[in-house]
């Protein structure tokens, strides 16, 4: 189990910024890392430089469009359906076009914070993420939360609630979010991420109408469950490495939450764990990469695979993509439809893995699982089967 690590332990002389206080805390400054001739060893990934093996071999993912799923053509619609079955069954990755999501939007979406990463980092610094189950903020290379295999990206993330999206004093809350962080500054940021929030929202529920109907449970099982859930942005900026064999943007893993709708800019460096080999995601213009989560995963009962993936970093240029993750409300149980359980025969809930049928998964609620990932467990490629485990041995309660 990959166990949080203290990043009071590193060493602000590897070009790495030490605030000077009693804490020591260190942040990460590309700045002055690209300046230096040796990677720091923080930042080296023992299994990195398989990262190239199959660099130019791509996933034979399918595109899937939507078109006629929004014009209510069956022949169409059944046509999508099948294809995300057997790319949810697989490996957990699709791309969807024709989405209903405008293109001047996500291109606006994608430069509206390119100027929040050309900030001296002490600016950065003052709107920094807390640590704990609040995840909007900046973050430099996650520095603040481990001391090895750090990733070599910074990130800007902030949340949205998909029942309002409107704060108690009647602003769009994404818009006033930026505004009181930021500054004036960034307003037209905010507003443009506001509006990109809400067409992600509409997108996802499309989604998961579609991953019921391929589930076979119906249109509305998912949808409803998630209509009242939330989401969290990521912006990430991937500076150039020069050393960049050494070292990931981000690490192997699966994503917690639910669903990822990601956007990726040209440069490319998304790959995906399948058929026992790491594959490439190539970037498209017009399309956007979906992939299923591990709260998804238990929620179809195991059927559709959480993908494991990760992100190479690029030598000379730097990267931007956008992910917009979907989690159900904190306190709603997550638990497979009965009707998908019932049809895979009988058995008792358990960890996943296992063959035979039956309920694979125990109950929880999205709120344990981000307590976990964010207190007791570093998010790898088997964050979930970890916290099956340590949701059996904890029981932990909330009120809400």
């Amino acid at each position: 189990m990959s166990i949080l690590l203290d990043s009071a332990a590193m060493s602000s002389s590897l070009g790495l910024n030490d605030n000077g206080d009693q804490s020591k805390a260190i942040f990460f400054n590309p700045s002055l890392l690209q300046k230096q001739t040796n990677l720091p060893k923080q930042f080296i990934w023992p299994n990195a430089q398989t990262s190239t093996n199959h660099l130019h071999e791509e996933l034979n993912e399918p595109l899937v469009d939507l078109e006629g799923f929004f014009k209510g053509d069956e022949e169409a619609t059944a046509q999508a359906v099948q294809l995300i079955r057997t790319a949810c069954s697989r490996h957990g990755f699709f791309q969807v076009t024709n989405h209903g999501v405008d293109g001047g939007l996500i291109r606006e979406a994608q430069d509206a914070l390119a100027a929040f990463f050309e900030l001296p980092i002490d600016e950065k610094l003052r709107v920094r993420r807390k640590k704990g189950t609040e995840l909007s903020g900046y973050s430099g290379a996650h520095a603040d939360r481990f001391g090895s295999e750090l990733p070599w990206k910074e990130t800007f993330s902030f949340g949205y609630r998909f029942e309002s999206c409107r704060n108690s004093g009647g602003k769009p809350a994404v818009v006033d979010y930026f505004r009181s962080v930021l500054g004036q500054d960034f307003e037209h940021a905010g507003q443009v991420y506001q509006k990109y929030a809400e067409a992600m929202k509409e997108l996802s529920l499309t989604i998961f109408q579609l991953l019921g109907i391929s589930l076979g449970v119906g249109p509305s099982e998912y949808s409803k469950f998630f209509e009242d859930g939330g989401s969290l942005t990521r912006y990430n900026y991937y500076p150039p490495c020069k050393q960049a064999s050494l070292t990931f943007g981000t690490g192997p893993h699966s994503d917690p939450p639910a669903l990822t709708i990601l956007h990726q800019d040209q440069v490319g460096g998304l790959q995906v764990f399948s058929d026992d080999k790491w594959l490439t995601i190539p970037p498209r213009r017009d399309a956007l990469v979906i992939n299923i989560g591990d709260t998804f995963m238990a929620l179809s009962n195991g059927i559709y695979k959480s993908c494991i993936h990760r992100a190479v970093v690029n030598e000379k240029r730097e990267r931007r993509t956008l992910a917009f993750f979907v989690n159900p409300r904190e306190d709603k149980v997550v638990r497979a439809p009965e009707g998908l359980v019932d049809r895979e025969g009988g058995g008792g809930g358990g960890c996943g893995g296992g063959g035979g049928g039956g309920r694979k998964y125990p109950d929880f609620k999205w709120f344990d699982l981000l307590e976990f990932t964010q207190f007791h467990y570093r998010a790898d490629s088997a964050t979930f089967q970890s916290f099956c485990q340590w949701l059996s041995s904890s029981k932990p309660t909330h009120d809400f």
